[in-house]
């Protein structure tokens, strides 16, 4: 038996992941146990949990791997300095500190840090490739025996933009871009001149593209990224300040867009609105034609895809209804986490002498559903809710399912605590918050009252697998709510012409579908497929709303408040239940009613502690 230990750390996303003979045993974040949202630090309790989950000491495993090599990043480091010039010495000078003392020899930082919860003497760390590691999470668990592969995020090392072979004897690299030429950097460009956090706010970016018009595309296109017909493309980096090691945008930006950053918290405008749309659209264009090109390089019609920009689930989902391939395979923890696991697959077929494809087991993929962090069991569930003086009702699992079906329906929004928590950061299915998705106050309850962010983001449909072409222009199974798919023609509602004049936010006024919680205002939906074999507990509960309602679909969104990792434990769970205006808290065989529970007191205002993301 060969085990293998995965870890990224140290800039954004650290993570833990461990591989024994090519089987993926358990993946987690460490900001799931240190409550730090992002934390980069040592995944040093993703580790320990990883340990206790396989019964392994440390020292027994055969082999620790290494998500990037930082002796290649120190070298990038070293010339975006010199490019910088002195005027960015400043900025540049705590960075090059760290570099001069640690992060050029990192692996001695790994095995440091892990000598001190108990490893072997002299371990040894390998490194492979930040790229490297993102391409081989994407296709080995991928169910595809030869694939595409693209990866594409902000900067490894050296790489932005890769294109891959996945054969049964490996991956190989077929083409590549190079830092300062980013997709992502230029997404997180924007991100950040729209008042979101950098690495944390894409994503809010992306949803409030469908708000506005994409009338800056062309703007973009010739003045701050050249995009030629294979998707190469080049950045005027002039243009940016992250050469300068500071902030993303400057003088330049505020030229081209009208004014100063929209500062964070600040109102919306139409000019977000519309900047949010432009550079989707151009990210879609871009994406659409490395898609294009990888299956020209490859000759495959199968696409894996990995790398920060591949959690872009709207550009993911213009690949899949242009069918450029026949399939499409997302890594549900596409961003650096799931580093950690494509670097000990490296390994791990390396020291085993793998040759050959090695797939899954199952039929779908070999990532169980991306359910491979903790699991309580019952009377560690009981024990946290004692000690909360928590009022709860223990039921077999199909009563505690009609009482949640029932509540859903009355219009409750549950918390659903079951199994092991997800790896990589949607929650589907197993730390899940649940609502009813055919009533037009759902969205409006969910993201104010209960998870306390912005009222324009979205919220994401969970449906039956086979049920999904009923009510989505959806062309493939789509298990880890990685790509964005038209809501089908049959479901969707009239727009009156007053409506149709509505812009900005007063958009979210007006009812779509039938569906109108998961309908955005372009008729889209971040569609999550869910199958027996992936999640069983959580399909059971899905058939049985189907079955009372004659619904197939939830709303899920993850079980957090905005600026808060997903919960992990009991305690946190019950935390978030009673912090919040949920109703219902179903966990493990326990269902708990918010009616029934003693007041919950905290010496301070927890939205002091959760820093805003």
């Amino acid at each position: 038996m060969t085990c293998t230990l995965g870890i990224s750390a140290f800039y954004h996303d650290s993570a833990a992941t461990l591989v024994v003979d090519g089987r993926i045993i358990a993946a987690a974040q460490e900001e799931r146990f240190s409550r730090i949202r992002h934390d980069p630090d040592f995944p040093q309790q993703a580790i320990s949990y990883i340990l206790r989950h396989s019964g392994i000491k440390l020292s027994d495993v055969d082999h620790v791997a290494y998500y990037e090599d930082p002796a290649l990043k120190f070298r990038r480091v070293l010339s975006t300095v010199a490019v910088a010039g002195l005027g960015a010495a400043q900025n540049y000078a705590p960075v090059l500190g760290e570099w001069l003392s640690t992060k050029r020899r990192m692996y001695r930082e790994v095995a440091r840090h892990l000598k001190t919860m108990g490893d072997r003497n002299n371990r040894k760390i390998e490194v492979h490739g930040h790229h490297d590691s993102h391409a081989a999470s994407a296709f080995f668990p991928s169910p595809f025996e030869g694939a595409a592969i693209l990866c594409t995020d902000s900067v490894g090392e050296w790489a932005t933009t890769s294109i891959w072979h996945g054969r049964p004897e490996g991956i190989k690299l077929v083409a590549e871009l190079s830092f300062p030429h980013s997709l992502g950097l230029l997404y997180s460009a924007f991100t950040y001149f729209c008042g979101f956090k950098v690495d944390s706010g894409e994503y809010k970016l992306m949803g409030l593209a469908p708000y506005g018009k994409p009338i800056y595309v062309d703007k973009i296109l010739s003045e701050l990224i050249d995009v030629k017909a294979d998707g190469s493309f080049r950045l005027d980096w002039t243009k940016f300040e992250f050469i300068n090691g500071e902030t993303m945008t400057g003088e330049a930006f505020e030229n081209l867009f009208g004014g100063s950053r929209r500062l964070p918290e600040a109102p919306l405008t139409d000019r977000e609105f519309n900047l949010a749309a432009s550079i989707q659209k151009v990210t879609e264009i871009v994406v659409s034609r490395l898609a294009k090109t990888a299956a020209d390089l490859t000759g495959e019609r199968s696409l894996c895809m990995a790398g920060g920009v591949a959690l872009n689930c709207v550009a993911n989902g213009v690949i899949s209804r242009e069918r450029i391939f026949d399939r499409l395979w997302v890594q549900p923890a596409a961003g650096d986490a799931g580093g950690s696991l494509g670097a000990a697959i490296l390994s791990d077929r390396r020291h085993r002498g793998v040759m050959t494809r090695e797939l899954p087991s199952v039929s779908t993929d070999g990532m169980s559903g991306s359910l491979l962090g903790p699991e309580y069991r019952e009377e560690q569930i009981k024990a946290a809710l004692d000690d909360c003086g928590a009022v709860y009702h223990r039921l077999s699992q199909s009563d505690l399912d009609e009482k949640v079906i029932v509540r859903i329906e009355d219009g409750a929004v549950i918390g659903w605590f079951q199994g092991r928590m997800e790896f990589g950061p949607r929650s589907l299915g197993n730390r899940s918050i649940l609502g009813d998705p055919r009533r037009a106050d759902t969205q409006s309850t969910m993201n104010l009252r209960i998870k306390f962010r912005e009222s324009f983001r979205p919220f994401a449909p969970v449906v039956l697998a086979e049920k999904a072409v009923d009510y989505f222009n959806i062309v493939e199974e789509s298990p880890y709510m990685l790509a964005v798919s038209p809501v089908a023609e049959a479901i969707r509602k009239a727009i009156t012409q007053e409506q149709s004049l509505l812009t900005g936010i007063d958009l979210l006024n007006v009812t779509r579908s039938k569906l109108p919680a998961i309908t955005h205002v372009d008729f889209s939906a971040r569609v999550q497929t869910v199958d027996r074999e992936r999640n069983p507990r959580f399909r059971t509960l899905l058939e049985r709303f189907y079955q009372r309602s004659g619904c197939p679909v939830l709303v899920n969104t993850s079980f957090n408040v905005r600026g808060e990792p997903i919960v992990n434990t009991p305690f946190e769970a019950y935390r978030c239940f009673m912090r919040t205006n949920m109703d219902v808290l179903a966990i493990g065989d326990f269902y708990l009613d918010k009616s029934e529970q003693p007041p919950f007191k905290e010496s301070v205002d927890w939205r002091e502690c959760v820093p805003l993301d």
